[in-house]
């Protein structure tokens, strides 16, 4: 008969099984980590951050800021929005910095500027290591292209360190000019802006329907090219673009230059040069020293270091043996800093110049008056994510180059749904005001006219009421059907009553009370979606709204 071990035996034995089972763990980690490269392997923790923010992120932007539900209603995004969906914007410190000083004034996204600029004196460029989810995804096709092009290697790019420090210096020098470029080029907005157009629209057209989808414009198809462009730069080397030409990057690299912490390796380097390959930043000098302005605190290169020998430590005199610090790769020059301010400088007069004498557009519910508008736009495309039909969509050149990408209304597309005041609740800046449905209700965005060219009514062919009873059921009332006369030509003596001859010589038809109208266009998207789209029967819709 088998004698039962002793309980502590057991305990040991069962111990063993857990230790065996949990290092299994630990080596399959280990090795789906190395297999995704070392900067995955070595720093997991930065990765665990980075992969919750880009869920987030995606979170917000395809839940969130999705406006359809099975009942449409003015609670549809509150009831989802426990965190703001513009809150990555906001954390963009280029985007608060630039637009107030375009605008010359205060504007929400300051604070997020703020507070990522106080964490950079911690952890330089502690946001595009850790939370920016553009340099995640950018990561993420380094992996990709690493895999796909095993052979790749990056190539050197000493030459472009600097890019990003004159970027930044155009961008501010049309800011101060009064003229906003930074969503042209800050990394949140690039990254919303290009999603939008790819992801958005394919979200839009899968769970709703094709026709939707607004038409691709050239400064649509320009938007993609930028957005793919920034992964593109990656087969010149990893993370190109936040290494060379970011200038929200640059911005941070600047306040991190007197951060209270700094890369130090001490005398125990062996230069094996791991850290040198395994750095995504490019911050670390041949002899294995730091250059400052690039280093982004990752920890990568103390994760790969096999000695021990790289410390983050207080900025104190550098220990004895230790490598030295140098700012950059190649030192900024005042000629092409100057030249740089001057192109920014340039370009505020410029886009100004042409912006002159353009057709002014209509623009969403709670808008500033166009010039404040334009200098507080960043251009994200957040408004048009979360706006049902989508009334809203970017806009190309035919309002100048300045106003390229910026929100406008298209009602033959949709109506501005009268529930609805979702993009006045996401502008990360305030160019678009927070407003409740009732204060949305009493916004005018533009003012609708009866084209009597068009109408059937005012034509006399034909009795139609689509746009008054559109505009009625949506509580407006801004339009009235009034009795017009009709030539009836010679009617025989005695072939009708008089009431019938004076019926048949008047014909109901619309007019639009000016000071009932907001310009929300479900008229002119019925009007359109009828007898323009259905029918056949109108070239163009008969009741337009025109900018007010």
């Amino acid at each position: 008969m088998a004698t039962r071990p002793p309980r502590g035996a057991l305990d040991l034995f069962r111990s063993a099984g857990r230790a065996r089972h949990e290092a299994g763990w630990h080596r399959a980690l280990d090795t789906f980590l190395r297999k995704l490269g070392p900067t995955w392997q070595a720093t997991p923790i930065r990765r665990a951050v980075q992969t919750g923010c880009l869920l987030l992120y995606l979170w917000l932007f395809l839940v969130v800021s999705w406006p359809y539900a099975a009942r449409f209603s003015s609670q549809v995004l509150p009831d989802k929005e426990w965190l703001p969906a513009e809150i990555f914007l906001w954390l963009d410190p280029l985007v608060g910095l630039s637009t107030a000083l375009a605008a010359r004034a205060w504007n929400v996204a300051l604070i997020g500027m703020a507070v990522i600029l106080a964490t950079s004196l911690v952890l330089p460029r502690g946001f595009c290591g850790y939370l920016c989810p553009l340099g995640t995804v950018i990561d993420l096709f380094d992996v990709f292209l690493r895999r796909c092009l095993p052979t790749r290697k990056a190539r050197s790019a000493h030459g472009w360190t600097n890019v990003r420090f004159y970027v930044l210096a155009a961008v501010l020098a049309a800011g101060l000019g009064g003229v906003l470029l930074s969503g042209f080029v800050a990394a949140i907005p690039v990254l919303t802006r290009g999603l939008l157009f790819s992801f958005g629209n394919l979200q839009l057209g899968l769970a709703k329907n094709w026709g939707m989808v607004p038409p691709y414009s050239a400064a649509a198809w320009l938007s993609l090219a930028l957005f793919f462009g920034v992964f593109l730069l990656s087969l010149l080397g990893p993370r190109f673009w936040c290494q060379y030409v970011c200038p929200s990057g640059a911005l941070l690299s600047l306040f991190g230059w007197v951060g209270r912490f700094k890369r130090q390796v001490d005398d125990h380097c062996i230069a094996c040069g791991k850290c040198l390959s395994a750095c995504p930043f490019d911050a670390v000098e041949p002899d294995f020293g730091s250059r400052t302005l690039d280093c982004a605190f990752c920890q990568t290169c103390a994760g790969v270091c096999p000695t021990d020998a790289i410390h983050f430590v207080p900025r104190l005199p550098r220990a004895p043996g230790g490598k030295a610090e140098v700012t950059l790769a190649r030192g900024l020059t005042r000629r092409a800093m100057f030249g740089s301010v001057a192109v920014g400088a340039a370009s505020a007069g410029l886009l100004r110049w042409t912006a002159t004498g353009q057709a002014r557009p209509i623009r969403p519910p709670g808008s500033l008056p166009e010039a404040e508008f334009l200098d507080l736009c960043i251009r994200c495309e957040q408004c048009l994510k979360v706006c049902p039909g989508p009334v809203l969509q970017a806009a190309g050149m035919e309002h100048g180059f300045e106003a390229m990408w910026t929100p406008v209304a298209i009602f033959p597309h949709a109506g501005c749904h009268q529930d609805c005041n979702f993009c006045t609740q996401v502008c990360p800046t305030g160019a678009i005001r927070p407003l409740t449905v009732a204060e949305k209700r009493r916004f005018r965005m533009g003012l609708a006219v009866v084209d009597a060219q068009a109408c059937f009514p005012h034509r006399g062919e034909l009795d139609c009421r689509l746009c008054f009873e559109e505009c009625t059921a949506a509580g407006y009332r801004a339009i009235e059907m009034r009795p017009i006369r009709l030539a009836t030509g010679p009617v025989p003596e005695g072939a009708f009553s008089p009431e019938q001859i004076e019926q048949m010589g008047q014909i109901q038809a619309p007019f639009v009370k000016a000071d009932a109208c907001v310009g929300c266009g479900l008229c002119e998207y019925r009007c359109q979606a009828v007898w323009v789209g259905q029918q056949h029967r109108l070239q163009r819709s008969a009741i337009v709204v025109r900018a007010s």
